[in-house]
């Protein structure tokens, strides 16, 4: 008889796995607490499901931060490239865009979580739903197989493997609510207090709130707090609360581990000309004000910045709006070069955990085998995807984390 496997959750991680488990002939119960496959899948990259990303794979584990070194030998076995062949070989095509973000070209989250559900199901895996996973069973340092809270009560499904892909924290609407750190604890290992990583920050600062939807598309972000800085380059918005988009996020990640740390409030500065010097920068300005010399300083830089950007500017400046560029002193010229090249902002905190796009902590790698993802203290414990702390940057990444930590455990069953 062929041996019976639980995957524990019906997302990227697990889904991937069943398929690839199932094909290799053994019995896979899928235990979903919802009651659908894939909900984070679907909603991610804004519905659109930024699947991997094309950069080379040499280059990948740099995007994983300190524990890149873990994932190592799971992105060698089942790579960016095996991810975009392997979706295209379930007729779901694919583009390649900005920073080598790999979509589908439907631009359709849902093609892709379908596709990895129909991949589970014919290669035989069988779907439970709404049974929530509250208690692995554990016999002479092996597990058995699983206890679950289902639609009549409490139900025990046997398994020589259990394969944990549960997610993590964030969105918990879509079911990922932590409960695979309770199962990890329960098999004695060691979970690193998860936060929220990719996610929008706070401001003090009430000027963001007037402009918010007003999306940025280069301008640098650098954060600071004691000897500490982290700078991005690239796309932000600006929101109700504050500030999000993509260089944002990417920043906040180590925005997130000084207030994890004890930080009362973080440092900013945007910078909205990167791409010039201060001195490039103080030419641009000279040479517009010479030719709008009788102009009114609001109505004045059209072509430097975005038109609601510019009243705040201005106001932040403390040159009067009415006053004819033709007029303003060398020192009103130079702070308000100073204010485009460093626009100051003071972070008080991030949104909560669930609303991050990724958490960050999760189960201890240094108990995980990383060319298994089997459990260095329980037999035939398996992990994959979120659950595991390990977290990428925003462009695909931390799917094509889940798919190869989930790709390793399958074939390791």
């Amino acid at each position: 008889m062929a041996a019976e496997v639980i995957v524990v959750g019906a997302g990227a991680a697990g889904l991937l796995a069943a398929g690839f488990a199932s094909r290799r002939g053994l019995q896979v119960k899928v235990l979903e607490k919802t009651e659908r496959t894939g909900l984070k899948v679907r909603i991610s990259g804004k519905g659109r499901c930024n699947l991997t990303n094309a950069r080379p794979l040499e280059e990948l584990p740099a995007f994983y931060g300190a524990n890149g070194r873990f994932l190592y030998s799971s992105l060698h076995r089942f790579s960016n490239y095996d991810v975009m062949d392997f979706f295209r070989s379930l007729g779901v095509g694919l583009k390649v865009e900005e920073g080598q973000r790999v979509f589908p070209r439907s631009d359709r989250a849902d093609d892709v979580a379908d596709a990895l559900e129909a991949f589970a199901r014919s290669g035989g895996a069988r779907f439970l739903f709404g049974r929530r996973v509250t208690e692995l069973v554990v016999e002479d340092g092996a597990v058995r197989g699983v206890a679950c809270m289902g639609p009549s009560g409490r139900e025990k499904y046997h398994g020589e493997a259990v394969l944990i892909a549960t997610g993590g924290m964030s969105y918990p609407g879509t079911g990922s609510t932590g409960d695979g750190y309770a199962l990890a604890q329960q098999a004695g290992h060691r979970i690193v207090p998860p936060r929220p990583a990719l996610v929008p920050l706070r401001v003090v600062e009430e000027w963001p709130r007037r402009l918010a939807g007003l999306a940025l598309q280069d301008v640098e972000l650098r954060f600071w707090h004691r000897a500490q800085s982290v700078s991005q380059r690239g796309e932000m918005m600006f929101a109700h609360f504050g500030l999000t988009g993509p260089a944002v996020l990417t920043a906040s990640d180590r925005v997130s581990q000084w207030f994890q740390a004890g930080a009362v409030a973080v440092q900013g500065a945007l910078d909205l000309a990167p791409a010039l010097t201060e001195n490039q920068l103080e030419g641009v300005l000279v040479a517009e004000f010479t030719q709008l010399s009788r102009r009114q300083l609001k109505n004045s830089l059209d072509k430097l910045l975005p038109k609601r950007l510019i009243p705040v500017i201005i106001e932040l400046s403390g040159i009067s709006p009415e006053k004819p560029v033709n007029q303003l002193s060398r020192e009103e010229r130079l702070r308000l070069r100073c204010l485009l090249k460093r626009v100051p902002l003071t972070v008080s905190g991030t949104l909560p955990i669930s609303a991050a796009i990724v958490t960050a902590g999760g189960v201890d790698v240094r108990e995980v085998n990383p060319r298994t993802m089997e459990s260095r203290l329980v037999k035939g414990l398996y992990f994959a995807g979120e659950v595991l702390d390990v977290h990428g940057l925003t462009g695909g990444f931390n799917l094509q984390a889940a798919f190869s930590t989930a790709y390793t455990a399958a074939h390791a069953f």
